[in-house]
């Protein structure tokens, strides 16, 4: 007699590039136990939602029965040999094992792994052979007593804590791994899916306790209302569109259809036909990428409103026009009030309906596709919104312990105050539960979403150190290892995760802990599995950090007064930069939301007036910053508004106080700084060297404030001198390096030119001889000259 047990392997993704799927296991070829593991061919196919599926069949025999076996799934991708697909470790802090298990029982059902959870919970379709598109609606509620979908009347978008608004109830019924469901054909209530398309919907909770709790579907795809109104529970008679999305009612989407500005849809396979034209691609390294930092809702310029991703996709040709070739933008999945920044996200797979929404988040990466510009999301997992009660907060418990989206510490009674035993880390909430499973596919399943949905091309994290370092308990701060730990095993398995989707995606990570597993390989390593994390200390060097320690170059420059300057942290800055980090001038925290911080032309004059010939000084210095980030080995970024010169500050609770016009500024005052970062892009795109990772620095003089260094690769040799001091050189300046040699050096390009606003001092663009390792080379006053060997 046997046992036979289905395995089966599912993606969530439609036609993945996996190819020799097979299944590993502890196992002989007879079904015994046994330590070498077997391998058994798994088939393509495809499950009822349309994903692919990859299914085997192994006989046991009988007399196994109650046997551990240990199983997991190996692949290939096209170039990518012999990849371990499970993604996620064991839930223990002294193994990193990759593996699924179960015992062997008569009659046991099929063992899954889920790389993704997508289709697994929110609304989705469900494919029918012989009649019209059914579907499913799944809630993830372990602790409920009873679960109800409820109907939303769409004229209203919302539904109060007693139950106003709600047009029909449909009961639901616990199914597996704590989710709840109800498909078409289990209730008369429920039509096909393409009928049910644009249906607001939200969940009624029966808690634990028995009491009542109106909730989001936290995977949906859309929320309800552009707007910043919270009923808070209360019954609601206003325009949907004026709602804030965190607290409105869901909405079914269809993914594969795209909803033009015109109100035609279309198929998502028409829509992307033409994403790429003119043989345009997309750079494939990280090392290759220069990073415009954009929020969408700092755009809009002269309204009185956020911008919106319309806003953003007109800002596309001036993009393209500066020559970056990737943009990175702040949180965009539906949070809080639109008038902050969006790291207090709600709902990780639908966009935020106030920006446009999903569609036109489409839209946008399609507009920037076709120039030949890569789209980087910020996403924010190290905590939840905040404002966000119905979307996670006390789902199907008021118990604190099994408050099923929160990490939580001990009982209540440990607690002077109950809320003690969540965990802090150093962010704007608490921390998410990363022991739990369906916590992780949560965000790794909107990502994978995001990708193969939204043709996203790669993430930058936020702040990854509270997820994996910060962590402590809120009542006393003492340390939460196990959170921390689990925070570190859920990073690894989002990067893996990411990996086996699309290899080439760009994953970057905000992360001050200097720890080197954070760019190790995580698919097949122990790493963590970022490409790069980003660098703190190299604006802290190059322009400011209120009250710290390093070198503050523009804000000590700003003084005015000839003290000298420590160019020599800033050389340590350029050599680190080298090892896989973003480097940037500015970022949306640095440009006047932390104390002492501006934007750079402020900075670099110590916040005087930035007038007159107050204004070219803090412009020569806001190249200078400008060229050091752009030709330094690090894979450069600056925030939008820089490359016109922006003075107003950023901040988070007041940038639409704040917006300067950047489209009409490039026209205007700041057509000389724009100028000077085209040619800077330019020059940082197009030569390989300077996208190289390496760097020399044979010179570095704080008193004189001073610093040469050289960027090459096998055919080219560029030397770049930077000085900040406040008068040029005009006799010349002797510099030295062994790889000046005896060669002849020409300037190509000088950031003191007077079509940058300079003061036009340097070498003419003129050819230099060195001898002997030897160059004398005229040097402007707060200015960057750039020489090619020839």
């Amino acid at each position: 007699m046997t046992v036979n047990v289905q395995f089966r392997f599912r993606s969530g993704l439609p036609l993945m590039a996996f190819d020799n799927v097979r299944l590993r296991g502890s196992w002989d070829e007879q079904g015994h136990p046994a330590n070498g593991w077997t391998s058994h061919p798994m088939q393509r196919s495809r499950d009822e939602d349309g994903y692919d599926v990859f299914v085997a069949r192994v006989p046991f025999p009988d007399g196994e029965i109650g046997t551990h076996f240990r199983w997991g799934i190996e692949l290939d991708r096209p170039g990518i040999p012999d990849l371990w697909a499970i993604a996620a470790e064991l839930d223990d802090e002294a193994s990193s094992r990759r593996e699924c298990s179960f015992d062997l029982q008569q009659g046991i059902g099929p063992q899954t792994y889920y790389l993704t959870w997508i289709g697994r919970l929110g609304a989705n379709r469900v494919e029918k052979r012989n009649s019209a598109d059914g579907i499913r609606f799944s809630v993830w509620a372990p602790n409920a007593r009873a679960v109800s979908l409820v109907l939303a009347d769409p004229a209203v978008g919302y539904i109060a804590d007693d139950g106003t608004g709600t047009i029909a109830t449909i009961g639901m019924r616990r199914t597996v791994d704590g989710f709840w469901s109800v498909e078409t054909g289990e209730d008369h209530d429920l039509a096909d899916f393409d009928s049910m398309v644009g249906t607001p919907y939200m969940y009624r909770i029966t808690r634990d306790d028995g009491s009542l709790a109106y909730r989001t579907d936290i995977w949906s795809l859309m929320q309800i209302g552009a707007g910043d109104f919270d009923p808070d529970g209360a019954a609601y008679h206003g325009p949907p569109a004026a709602l804030d999305g965190p607290q409105s009612c869901s909405v079914v989407c269809d993914p594969k259809r795209v909803v033009l500005p015109s109100g035609e849809e279309v198929a998502a396979e028409t829509f992307w036909a033409d994403e790429f034209v003119g043989g345009r691609t997309l750079p494939e390294r990280l090392e290759d990428l220069v990073i415009y930092e954009l929020h969408v809702g700092a755009l809009g310029f002269g309204k009185a409103t956020p911008g919106t991703l319309d806003d953003a996709i007109a800002f596309v040709e001036h993009l393209s026009a500066l020559g970056v070739n990737a943009v990175e933008l702040l949180p965009i999945a539906e949070f809080e009030t639109r008038a902050n920044w969006g790291y207090g996200t709600s709902h990780f797979f639908a966009a935020d309906q106030g920006a446009g929404g999903t569609d036109r988040l489409k839209m946008f990466v399609k507009a920037c596709h076709r120039r030949g510009i890569a789209v980087i999301l910020d996403v924010c997992y190290n905590h939840f919104d905040p404002d966000g009660e119905r979307a996670q907060w006390a789902y199907d418990s008021n118990d604190h312990t099994r408050n099923i989206y929160y990490w939580y510490e001990g009982r209540p009674g440990d607690y002077a105050d109950p809320t003690g035993g969540y965990i802090d880390n150093i962010s704007t909430g608490w921390a998410p539960r990363f022991h739990e499973e369906a916590v992780r596919q949560l965000f790794i399943s909107s990502a994978a979403f995001l990708v193969s949905v939204c043709h996203i091309d790669g993430f930058r994290l936020d702040q990854t150190s509270s997820i994996h370092q910060y962590p402590v308990v809120h009542a006393d701060g003492r340390r939460a290892d196990r959170a921390a730990a689990s925070g570190a095993k859920f990073l690894k398995q989002w990067t893996r995760t990411m990996r086996l989707i699309k290899p080439q995606l760009f994953l970057t990570a905000e992360d001050y802990s200097d720890w080197s597993a954070m760019t190790e390989p995580s698919l097949t390593g122990d790493g963590l599995g970022f490409d790069a994390t980003w660098y703190g200390d190299f604006h802290h060097n190059l322009v400011e950090y209120h009250r710290g320690a390093q070198a503050q170059l523009l804000k000590n420059a700003g003084f005015g007064d000839k003290r000298a300057l420590t160019m020599s942290s800033l050389a340590g800055a350029l050599q680190t930069s080298a090892r896989s980090k973003v480097v940037y001038n500015q970022s949306h925290d640095d440009c006047g939301n932390r104390e002492g911080s501006a934007r750079t032309t402020v900075i670099a004059v110590n916040f005087a007036p930035v007038v007159g010939e107050t204004r070219a000084w803090a412009e020569a210095r806001s190249r200078f910053a400008a060229a050091m980030t752009l030709l330094s080995p690090g894979t450069p970024m600056f925030f939008m508004g820089e490359e016109i010169g922006a003075q107003k500050p950023y901040r988070y609770n007041d940038f639409l106080d704040n917006r300067e016009n950047i489209l009409g500024e490039a026209d205007g005052s700041g057509a000389a700084m724009i100028s000077c970062y085209r040619d800077l892009i330019a020059l940082s795109v197009q030569q390989d060297a300077i996208r190289s990772r390496n760097i020399a620095i044979p010179l570095v003089h704080d008193e004189n404030r001073v610093i040469a260094f050289h960027r090459w690769n096998d055919g080219e040799d560029f030397l770049v001198v930077g000085s900040l001091n406040d008068a040029p050189f005009e006799h010349g300046y002797r510099l030295y390096s062994e790889r000046l040699g005896d060669d002849l050096w020409e300037e190509i390009f000088n950031t003191d030119a007077q079509i940058y606003g300079g003061w036009n001092v340097g070498n003419g663009g003129g050819r230099i001889r060195a001898t002997a390792g030897v160059l004398n080379a005229v040097l402007p006053a707060s200015g960057v000259l750039v020489f090619r060997k020839l």
